[in-house]
């Protein structure tokens, strides 16, 4: 049970991600427009301005300054990063909205959804979770995507010689703009699982999501 000192905790950890989310989405006052209309003038620029992630409405969006002063690689090692923690993201939100509905492994009925899993998976489960985890990073290190030889297109190219889909036979404007989506759904899945993990320790997760069996 969540007493109410921990619940005023919960709230003001709310508040203060919904004030960073508005701060993070808002444009920059030299960029604001009185027209609700978004022309390519009214996108913040930046020394990468012109690279995958830097779109509309936000444009080149580093409020932190990470890139300031930083070369080529290691931008792309930051993109790699943001998009890394992105598919994780939506592994995330995938894997808790399934488990919270009631869908289990055979043997998995009794485990519970969300962070009480973490207290309920037996100790060989997280042993085999934690070795699949090093061998997915050490197949693909130090540079992501260069198992079996295969010379990938961009870090997080992890097609490794094996599966393809036609993405070689496609335009590099139908390959950028595919990324881009890929990078857009990982970053609102990266807010989405944060907002899971809130509203579950707020405890009122079953009135977002009123499907659990």
């Amino acid at each position: 049970p969540i007493t109410p000192i921990k619940s005023i905790m919960y709230k003001l950890a709310l508040c203060s991600l919904l004030a960073g989310s508005a701060a993070a989405f808002a444009p920059s006052p030299q960029s604001a427009r009185a027209s609700t209309s978004l022309a390519a003038s009214d996108v913040v620029k930046g020394p990468y301005d012109s690279e995958l992630g830097a779109q509309a409405p936000l444009g080149f969006f580093d409020p932190f300054g990470m890139t300031a002063g930083q070369d080529k690689e290691k931008f792309e090692h930051l993109r790699w990063v943001e998009l890394k923690h992105g598919r994780i993201a939506m592994l995330a939100v995938v894997g808790y909205l399934v488990t919270y509905a009631g869908v289990r492994f055979p043997g998995a009925e009794d485990i519970p959804s969300g962070f009480a899993a973490f207290s309920a998976l037996p100790g060989q489960v997280v042993a085999q979770m934690g070795f699949t985890l090093f061998l997915m990073e050490a197949a693909n290190s130090p540079t992501p995507g260069t198992y079996n030889n295969f010379e990938p297109e961009f870090m997080g190219d992890f097609r490794n010689g094996a599966l393809d889909f036609g993405w070689d036979s496609k335009s590099d404007e139908w390959k950028k703009k595919k990324r881009a989506i890929e990078l857009n759904n990982g970053r609102a899945a990266q807010m989405g699982i944060l907002g899971i993990m809130v509203h579950e320790k707020l405890g009122n997760l079953d009135t977002i999501l009123p499907f659990q069996n």
